[in-house]
């Protein structure tokens, strides 16, 4: 059976792989029809000299170039919705709806539209004026863009339709996007319609590529070129780290999501005041589309009461008859089945599920687990290991003072949440905690679970390792995250009618500083 061919340089070609591989569909553990190759090195390296060339043919292109491609994307993908819905459900098991059709591919579009305005606006270039120096700097395209997609997105998140892909474009840089292994029948709908796009807007063959998979060594390589600019992945922190070693061997930066398990600190105040809530709240967050999450809440911290124990018991009972879902595929289950032994082994007991079952397919029973503060810090490494899915650990305190050396001992978050009570009585606690957690998350919340990631331009999708690579940056948040894929460029003494037009004394765009005088002022200005 003839596999599908790659995007390369413009076309759909033959892959010259010999390896193939096919998706499963999660929930009846069969393979789906589509047969996909795995790309050789002499293939990637096509992919790295057209995308090159690409960057180019496109360099000193206005926003409004790359903002019609984004906005023609968008306007595509809207129309094939069905089609894509219909894949992604078959490849993953996510329920049709709301998650795909009414959540998850809207935002998708809606995104590529965030990053086409931010594409026009160039406010994202962040030019800066020191008119008395005669020195002038703005963000610029980097060059060409590696996107690794995970599996627990196949729209918002895929890597040629995603947040990243939209934010490279938005810079001006071309995109090779390397699709998972998961939903590659997904990804190929998007690359159609991406390259159609491509096409009808005028963007050079090679701005947008697709690759299904490589082998793990020629991942590292194809990160690591000389030709590639930068890297965005989100996925397993071990694949994570074993390509962010070659970028960074290469000097090359590579934007990394790797692992989370976002705590919630339920104070004293909050038990008492609204636990029957906060149990709904929390099993609802867990467990939402299997607890297949970077921002799902896998600890919890609190203090050990009367209170505590009962709404512990609650969510107990509540994991224990909610449904099962199905995992994203069988990787996922083995590796939520490690997660749950390693927590064992270090110490932690099974308050519910704790087995793998309970669903359709792929499946682990819903679970929950606890753990004493002090257990916690004298195995602290395994007891922050990340199960990922329907599973979530919660660790009791004897002490407030055992309770924050609790959060000090915590790794990088994405999220952090601390729920208190609403007449006061949890304020000097709180004021205790929340410098400590602050240190360790990229958002931190007030009485509200995690698991909604808003795409706001104030939003932080990131946070300190091994949340991500670099706390400095986020994934989600336009147009602060194409940052991630620019280059600051300065112009020392250069004429005028030589400059980026954001950077010239006639008829300057966008929102820029300027040095006068020696005093910073800012103007909004239009050409």
């Amino acid at each position: 059976m003839s596999s599908h061919p790659v995007l390369i340089d413009g076309q759909w070609r033959p892959s010259v792989g010999q390896q193939t591989f096919q998706a499963v569909n999660p929930r009846t553990r069969e393979l789906l029809p589509g047969v996909f190759p795995v790309s050789p090195w002499s293939e990637i390296e096509q992919a790295i000299h057209a995308a090159h060339r690409a960057f180019v043919a496109t360099a000193g292109w206005p926003g409004e170039r790359f903002a019609r491609f984004l906005d023609q994307y968008a306007q595509l993908i809207d129309a094939h919705a069905a089609e894509l819905v219909a894949a992604a459900h078959a490849e993953t098991a996510l329920p049709v709806e709301p998650r795909l059709a009414k959540a998850e591919l809207p935002r998708t579009s809606n995104q590529l539209r965030q990053a086409a305005s931010a594409a026009r606006e160039g406010t994202w270039k962040r030019p800066i004026l020191d008119t008395q120096a005669n020195i002038r700097s703005a963000f610029g395209p980097l060059g060409p863009v590696v996107v690794f997609g995970p599996n627990n997105f196949p729209f918002a998140f895929n890597g040629i339709a995603g947040g990243d892909f939209a934010a490279a474009i938005a810079a001006g840089n071309p995109v090779i996007a390397k699709g998972h292994s998961s939903h590659p029948e997904t990804t190929r709908l998007f690359a159609k319609l991406a390259q159609q796009a491509a096409t009808e807007t005028g963007l050079p063959p090679g701005f947008i590529q697709l690759l299904y998979r490589t082998s793990h060594a020629d991942g590292a390589r194809l990160v690591s070129h000389q030709h590639v600019a930068a890297t965005g992945y989100t996925g397993a922190r071990q694949t994570g780290l074993v390509l962010k070693q070659a970028a960074d061997a290469a000097g090359k930066p590579i934007y990394l999501e790797l692992s989370s398990i976002n705590p919630i600190v339920l104070l004293p105040g909050a038990i008492v005041e609204r636990g029957a809530t906060l149990a709904d709240e929390f099993t609802g967050s867990c467990l939402m589309g299997t607890g297949q999450f970077c921002t799902n809440p896998g600890l919890v911290v609190a203090l050990s009461s009367p209170a505590t124990l009962l709404l512990l018991e609650q969510v107990g009972q509540k994991f224990a008859t909610a449904p099962v879902g199905t995992l994203l595929g069988e990787g996922v289950l083995k590796h939520l089945e490690a997660g749950v032994q390693t927590l064992r082994t270090a110490g932690a007991e099974v308050v519910a599920g704790g087995a793998p079952g309970g669903g359709q397919g792929f499946s682990y029973r819903n679970t929950l687990l606890k753990v004493s503060a002090s257990r916690f810090l004298a195995d602290r490494d395994r007891l922050q290991t990340e199960a990922f899915g329907n599973c979530s650990l919660w660790v009791l305190a004897e002490s407030a003072e055992e309770l924050v050396a609790v959060l000090d001992a915590l790794e990088g978050n994405l999220t952090g949440s601390v729920y208190s009570a609403t007449d006061g009585s949890d304020d000097a606690l709180y004021a205790r905690v929340e410098p400590v957690l602050r240190r360790r998350v990229g958002r931190l919340l007030n009485d509200k679970m995690p698991t909604g990631v808003a795409v706001s331009p104030a939003m932080n999708h990131g946070g300190p390792f091994p949340a991500t690579g670099h706390p400095g940056f986020t994934a989600v948040g336009l147009p602060v995250s194409i940052q991630r894929f620019a280059m600051l460029q300065c112009y020392d003494a250069v004429r005028d009618s030589r400059l980026p037009p954001e950077l010239r004394n006639a008829n300057p765009t966008g929102q820029m500083w300027r040095l006068i005088d020696g005093q910073w002022s800012t103007a909004n200005v239009g050409g």
